[in-house]
């Protein structure tokens, strides 16, 4: 019996994904564990494997382009069985409920540029700005690989697209010559713009460029979501090549992007994919000697020192990261009353205790990790701190997952520590030291930054003495750390040198209260004046 195979949510913020190729077409036999396709999310570019054994009957979706959550991108089932009924019913289904659009499985024709003028009849490809996350709504062309003029391969590196979350690759799926680039490198171009044109050398591409702002005449498919047999898993063993006849070497973008960023020679690399595909678990795997990676700069050149009197300046584009951040933060800030609550520390018992926690440690332990571990244990004595605002009702969660503040290039990302109050310092320390690596490289997976349930932002490192920051939604606290400073304390009737470290907590008052969030300092800062208690 024929099974519906829809698009996977793949992670909590996920409401639709882009097909970034097809790994079988219709007709294939597939086994459970082979790859149907590789989809792009707003994070990372991902495997979509099969759970089902058959014939790939149908597929809804054509690569490159967006698809929501649970609509219907293929259908596997016995080879010859008729599907025509089950389409029918998806059809009048979808028509009935006016969630989803209706696909034919007629091909697709590209506008006209005239009356008259048949732009299929183009021997050339129109390559669009594809939508790589759900928030996406422009990309920005951080590098050409190719210029007008080169002879361009199924596979073959186009372009570097800078998203609101990472730098992704844009491959090529067509073969032939790159007859047009219209978009310069640092420049911001909206999803589905035309980004270039693929074809025979010599073609006629003028139409096309005519109709590139009008809407190809598409008409999407939506189905009522039918229980999915296809998910999203790593691929399959198997001792294979990791090259075609034509010697181009077959791995996904995220593993050409891992191995690239390690400085591996990605040819060198055994594939455990289908027919040998390189996939992410293969470059991680990889014991080989690096290679020193070939890197491209992305920075706009520093404007030279200006004569005296002469007035300069330099604009850089926003990037989709900053972009992200910018709308988020402000959405918080002007929509979550914020109040802050500051409070001094004594850091001496700390001091101590670090440092002879580090004489047995297998990793060195911070000051910002012993915070998170007093953080987590404060929580679960104040557990209304641990809350989030989800506008007719409150949720108070009884997991801790504190996310932490990690500064990289474009921006800031908030990869989370899970259980953080179950977890020793060691295991923290180690922890967050290998998500904030990946964090800065790149390589977080949606599952890093996911699930937060209060944020700690830590600026001590750079000097700052305090701070106020701003709430990271869904939570409902966030905690700005300063740098310990020596600062003359009255001891016992006595002044004696002290090391204080400024916390201040920002509140959501929809959700805390000043008593709440009092409270949950008193108990931090109990828990790092007498750090013996956190280890209980």
């Amino acid at each position: 019996m024929a099974e519906v195979i829809k698009m996977p949510k793949m992670s909590d913020t996920m409401t639709e994904g882009v097909i970034a190729a097809w790994h079988k077409k219709v007709g294939d036999p597939v086994k459970s564990g082979d790859v149907l396709a590789e989809v792009e999310t707003d994070k990372a570019t991902m495997d979509l494997e099969s759970y089902e054994e058959g014939t790939l009957l149908y597929i809804g979706v054509k690569e490159k382009e967006a698809v929501p959550v649970d609509a219907v991108i293929a259908i596997i089932g016995n080879k010859g069985e008729k599907i025509d009924d089950l389409l029918k019913n998806l059809k009048t289904e979808s028509k009935g409920n006016g969630q989803v659009k209706e696909e034919t499985s007629e091909p697709v024709k590209e506008p006209v540029a005239e009356e008259g003028t048949d732009l299929s009849a183009i021997n050339a490809e129109v390559i669009r700005m594809p939508k790589m996350s759900d928030t996406m709504t422009e990309g920005t062309i951080v590098a050409w690989h190719k210029k007008v003029g080169d002879n361009v391969k199924s596979g073959d590196l186009l372009a570097e697209v800078a998203t609101d979350k990472a730098t992704m690759e844009l491959e090529s799926y067509e073969d032939g010559t790159l007859l047009h680039v219209g978009v310069s490198e640092g420049d911001a171009v909206p999803v589905d713009a035309i980004i270039a044109i693929i074809g025979e050398k010599g073609t006629n591409i003028a139409p096309l460029l005519q109709a590139k702002n009008k809407p190809a005449r598409k008409e999407e498919v939506k189905v009522e979501a039918v229980t999915s047999s296809a998910s999203i898993a790593s691929t399959s063993s198997g001792e294979a090549t990791s090259s075609d006849n034509s010697g181009r070497v077959k791995a996904s973008p995220l593993a050409r992007k891992i191995a690239r960023d390690k400085g591996i020679d990605i040819k060198a690399v055994q594939g455990s994919g289908e027919n040998g595909r390189i996939v992410k678990k293969d470059i991680e795997a990889f014991k080989g000697a690096a290679v020193p990676a070939k890197t491209t700069s992305t920075a706009t050149p520093v404007l030279a020192a200006a004569p005296v009197g002469k007035e300069s300046f330099e604009e850089v584009p926003v990037s989709q990261m900053r972009k992200v951040i910018a709308k988020r933060l402000a959405e918080s800030k002007f929509t979550a009353p914020h109040f802050y609550l500051t409070m001094e520390i004594n850091m001496d018992k700390a001091i101590e205790a670090r440092k002879s926690i580090n004489e047995v440690s297998p990793v060195k332990v911070s000051f910002n990790d012993m915070v998170i571990k007093a953080v987590g244990a404060a929580l679960r004595q104040n557990p209304k701190a641990n809350s989030s605002w989800l506008g007719d009702k409150i949720r108070y969660n009884h997991h801790i997952h504190i996310g932490v503040a990690v500064a990289v290039e474009e921006g800031l990302l908030v990869p989370v520590v899970r259980f953080a109050d179950s977890k020793s310092l060691s295991q923290i320390a180690a922890e967050v030291k290998d998500l904030g690596a990946r964090a800065k490289n790149k390589q977080l997976q949606p599952q890093d930054w996911e699930g937060n349930t209060f944020t700690v932002s830590n600026l001590g490192m750079f000097g700052i003495d305090e701070f106020t920051a701003i709430i990271n939604p869904p939570d409902a606290c966030i905690l700005a750390i300063g740098g310990i400073k020596q600062t003359p304390i009255v001891k016992n009737g006595q002044i004696v040198p002290g090391n204080l470290m400024k916390v201040t907590l920002s509140c959501d008052h929809r959700v805390v209260d000043g008593a709440v969030g009092s409270a949950f300092l008193q108990s931090l800062k109990s828990y790092l004046e007498d750090p013996v208690r956190i280890l209980v």
